[in-house]
């Protein structure tokens, strides 16, 4: 999809960048971060940073200490003071942003320890105010800050500074929003765990900074990105307030600006090339704007919705109707494999061979169900050698509680009627002590978590079975990227890339399905999918490789726009019932499972409400009614 260098018109009120990636956007920030650091030294001068948490800044952290290891940048004329930090919060907890700063970026680079502020979440309440006042003092004492880092959450708040804070406010203790409350459940154990309140810097002290750096990624960020950018300032939406700013620059991945006037429909924004993709998606959007189905559209809908140009290239929007119909009903099939003996010219997947080899990836051991387990089944049920592979032991996302549980029956079953062998009592009983005195500060033990990574095991393959699979085809690959216990993981290694390779090679597979959800907010899927591709490019010259498709599936979080989708898969009810079952062989991750993200509902009820609505969506652009459906995308290398 091509778009004309000029645009005529813009709705957008801060300037912003829309990156093909959040790295490549990150690795801009971290090169400019590093050149001001640069120019600060050459004049004798120290920098003043100031610095977010989250997910959205780690990969700028990573390429400032990539910087520093090798190509030298000192960080000792730095000094850096953080937006935030949860009251009360041990400075020690998990999820401290003492610990965060210091795991994502103090630990790896020089900076003195004693240029680093953060404020401080353990303090009596009654010393709060006065350790406020005193950090924006501090702040003011060293000139202001000179380049401010700012994630976005979906209430529209930086820092804490939620929905009612004012332009005027400085650094103070704030209440948690019920939003952002929910979005940061994916750090805590439980909805319980997650702090009420939080100390922030003010919208005032963030608006001083002399350069604003603000980064948005993934399609749960799109709505909010819109307001901020499009929107009116309003203190319902503090982020606005930046449109005040002289130097702020907004920095977006193509899934975060994906609801922008420009990207969701730029012709109304100037002149577009229509290519088929541009035409699909603007016929698509008038039909969902007019509430009308596809085939029903007049000539007077384009032009009374700023589409004239594309009837006046087209001759008649009857030819634009039914060519647009036809290409999203040639994405319906109902033979994710492919239809043997079928004309497969206009079908998603190819027709031959009959019996295809298939590998489903599943970064954690229930994504597979979840995501696609009405494919998963009709896969198998039409004849296909099926595999899946578990990329990770998702052994962080158990409950302490259920770990005991399945620990006391090993002790009752086997120390009790000793069957269990001396070293694998040595292992029960090491696993049940560190329960009985673990911290909320602590780390699962190398013992606990290879319970838990059990536990996760037996329901994957309780829960392929169930589709059909047999357990030969199964597969747990134990990653090692993931096994830190820790929501932070190592980088992506040879060793998990070689993994992934000798199992392709084993199977040689003529399709691949793996998760393609960059919404996912424990990053876990980015991870592995980056693992896939490194493996498909290593593999990429073998004979089977050549013959090889990619699909991706999104998973929990997010499904692909209607113009996004190139093979939608009808799910029966009976199909629909039987992928609820699957998921439901997940018993640690059903009712509230730990790190549950920003979603109250259980997995199956995600899984089917967005499977029914993308079936609801084909419906209202005028195709067939079908119970549910599954979609996916071609990755084409």
């Amino acid at each position: 999809m091509k778009q004309l260098k000029y645009q005529l018109k813009s709705f957008e009120k801060i300037p912003l960048k829309i990156w093909d990636n959040s790295l490549d956007a990150s690795e801009h920030i971290a090169q400019s971060i590093g050149l001001a650091i640069r120019q600060k030294q050459q004049e004798g001068e120290n920098i003043v940073l100031g610095l977010a948490t989250g997910s959205s800044p780690i990969k700028v952290y990573e390429r400032l200490i990539k910087l520093h290891v090798e190509e030298g940048l000192s960080f000792k004329n730095v000094i850096t003071f953080n937006l935030d930090e949860y009251y009360p919060m041990d400075r020690k907890a998990q999820q401290s942003y003492v610990r965060f700063m210091h795991e994502y970026l103090f630990d790896h680079v020089d900076i003195p320890k004693k240029n680093i502020n953060i404020p401080n979440g353990a303090l009596p309440i009654d010393k709060v105010g006065a350790h406020c006042d005193a950090y924006e003092k501090k702040i003011l004492d060293n000139g202001g800050i000179d380049i401010q880092i700012l994630g976005i959450g979906r209430t529209g708040h930086i820092g804490f500074n939620e929905p009612g804070s004012w332009e005027t406010s400085v650094t103070r203790l704030v209440k948690l929003d019920n939003l952002t409350r929910r979005d940061a459940i994916k750090d805590f154990p439980s909805s319980a765990d997650v702090p009420l309140r939080a100390i922030t810097m003010g919208m005032k002290t963030i608006l001083s900074a002399r350069t604003i750096y603000i980064m948005a990624w993934g399609a749960h960020k799109a709505d909010i990105v819109r307001e901020v950018v499009e929107g009116e300032i309003t203190n319902v939406r503090p982020a606005s307030f930046l449109q005040n700013h002289e130097n702020v620059k907004f920095l977006v991945d193509k899934g975060a600006a994906s609801e922008l006037t420009r990207e969701k429909s730029p012709w109304l924004v100037g002149m577009c090339v229509w290519d088929k993709d541009m035409v699909t998606k603007a016929v698509i959007w008038l039909s969902q704007e007019l509430d009308k189905p596809i085939l029903k559209l007049t000539d007077e809908d384009y032009n009374e919705k700023g589409l004239s140009e594309l009837v006046i290239e087209h001759s008649s929007a009857y030819q634009i109707n039914i060519d647009v119909f036809n290409r999203l009903q040639n994405t319906i099939t109902g033979w994710p494999g492919g239809k043997p003996n079928a004309d497969d010219s206009t079908r998603p997947e190819r027709s031959k061979p009959n019996q295809k080899r298939s590998i489903i990836f599943s970064p954690h051991p229930d994504d597979d169900v979840i995501s696609m387990g009405g494919t998963f089944i009709r896969l198998i049920d039409q004849g296909h050698e099926v595999h899946v592979a578990y990329q990770t032991s998702g052994n962080i996302a158990v409950h302490d509680h259920d770990a005991l549980k399945y620990i006391e029956f090993l002790q009752e079953l086997g120390v009790d009627q000793k069957l269990l062998k001396t070293e694998s009592k040595k292992f029960v009983s090491n696993a049940q002590k560190f329960l009985k005195t673990k911290k909320p500060s602590d780390i699962d033990s190398s013992d606990l978590r290879l319970v838990k990574g059990l536990i996760r095991k037996g329901e994957a393959r309780a829960g392929a079975r169930y589709c059909g699979l047999e357990d030969k085809s199964i597969h747990f690959l134990d990653l090692p990227f993931y096994e830190t216990g820790k929501l932070r993981k190592n980088p992506i290694s040879e060793a998990d890339v070689k993994i992934v390779v000798d199992l392709l090679n084993k199977v040689k597979p003529h399709q691949i399905f793996a998760a393609g959800d960059l919404a996912d907010p424990h990053g876990t899927h980015r991870v592995c999918l980056d693992v896939i591709f490194e493996a498909m490019k290593q593999v990429k010259k073998k004979a089977w490789a050549k013959d090889c498709w990619l699909w991706l599936y999104r998973g929990a979080w997010h499904e692909y726009q209607i113009d996004e989708i190139e093979m939608a898969v009808p799910i029966s009810p009976e199909e629909l019932v039987k992928k609820r079952q699957a998921i439901f062989m997940h018993q640690s991750q059903k009712d509230s499972p730990p790190f549950p993200g920003s979603d109250m509902r259980e997995f199956w009820q995600r899984a089917e409400e967005r499977n029914r609505e993308t079936a609801r969506l084909y419906r209202s652009l005028g195709l067939a009614e079908y119970e549910a459906m599954e979609a996916f995308r071609r990755w084409k290398f």
